[in-house]
């Protein structure tokens, strides 16, 4: 457990390394606006790291220990080195809480071949984080052109935020998001210190006010079936159901489905999308 002594000199250190920092440095707009305190607000690194102002106000006072999740979250947004990051889980009690580093993920053979038989039916399968690692060409015409961007861009989540085509197809955007986020913490818990899932929080921290506020609240309840609607700018409004499969040979792999049921209109916007996609089957590739 840590101690007063210990949480107060945790405290005056994020205090410092605050002071250190400007906005520009964490990705901040200038405003040229006199501040008056040195470096960076309270409010600004609790907005940054999706924490309350009360709660980071609290860090700092030596009033609170910081999970080992906040602490790799801080680590970002400070822009810590490895020898200051060494120095912030000592004080916080967690020397024994090392960088997590996760392999690259590869899709089976095996499961291309599922995608590409399946013609009818959107498919794309999820590696941890939401990484996209392999779809085809229907998922594709449903969502976006996953083979036009690089592959440390594909992710469903930084879609979901950063791309406008993207986040316009959700009528229920805000809902769909949330649950994203929720989904996105449940994961990260498994490893928090990992470098992915620090870059990917600090890119969509930065980018977004509604993920900074969410991945530092309560959650909804994270999904893996359900109907949804979307607003696509060629068929229109089409519902459809979704599901997901664990793989067996990777368990932070799933395969996910979209489907509508037969003589619906949505039914025949598939067809009419799937009629549309005539070129071999886009893959994502195995390339980091």
């Amino acid at each position: 457990m840590e101690s007063s002594v210990h949480l107060k000199k945790l405290g005056e250190f994020l205090k410092a390394r605050r002071a250190e920092l400007s906005p520009r440095t964490v990705g901040l707009p200038e405003t040229g606006a006199p501040r008056r305190v040195p470096g960076l607000r309270r409010d600004e690194v609790a907005r940054l790291a999706g924490l309350s102002s009360l709660h980071y106000t609290r860090l700092e006072q030596g009033r609170v220990g910081p999970s080992a999740a906040v602490l790799a979250t801080l680590v970002r947004v400070l822009h810590l080195n490895d020898e200051q990051r060494d120095h912030l889980f000592a004080l916080a009690g967690k020397v024994g809480v090392k960088v997590c580093r996760r392999p690259a993920q590869k899709v089976q053979p095996q499961v291309r071949r599922f995608l590409d038989g399946i013609p009818f039916t959107p498919a794309l399968v999820l590696g941890r984080y939401m990484d996209i690692l392999a779809w085809n060409p229907l998922a594709a015409a449903l969502f976006t052109d996953f083979s036009q961007m690089p592959g440390k861009k594909r992710n469903f989540i930084r879609l979901l935020f950063t791309e406008p085509a993207v986040r316009a197809l959700y009528p229920e955007w805000e809902r769909v998001a949330h649950a994203c986020v929720t989904q996105l913490r449940m994961e990260g818990a498994k490893c928090p210190g990992d470098a992915q899932l620090v870059e990917l929080v600090g890119e969509l921290s930065v980018a977004d006010a509604d993920f900074r506020r969410w991945w530092g609240a309560e959650h909804a309840t994270a999904l893996s079936v359900g109907t949804k609607t979307l607003r696509h700018p060629l068929v229109g409004e089409i519902t459809l159901d979704w599901d997901s499969f664990i793989s067996t040979t990777d368990a932070e792999q799933q395969l996910v489905i979209w489907t509508a049921e037969p003589g619906t209109a949505s039914h025949d916007s598939l067809r009419l999308l799937s009629s549309w996609t005539a070129q071999p089957a886009a893959r994502a590739s195995d390339a980091p």
